[in-house]
């Protein structure tokens, strides 16, 4: 009796476990976050010390967060 293994179950161990994105598209991700990092940062430098107090923020954290760099 030969055995034989069904193209299923072949197939299924050669599958990866997650869905595999192009390379441009995490690449485009990546920049469009980087932007709105930029973006919503220039917006904390330019809140005044009654906005920060509405928001919940103490100039310590805005001072914090204004020096970490856009990729973080």
């Amino acid at each position: 009796m030969d055995r034989t293994l069904s193209a299923s179950v072949t197939s299924a161990r050669f599958q990866p476990s997650r869905p595999r994105t192009h390379w441009y598209l995490r690449l485009f991700a990546t920049l469009a976050l980087w932007q709105r990092n930029a973006r919503t940062r220039n917006q904390l430098a330019q809140l005044d010390a009654r906005a920060l107090a509405d928001v919940g923020i103490s100039p310590s954290e805005r001072y914090e967060e204004l020096d970490r760099p856009f990729w973080r």
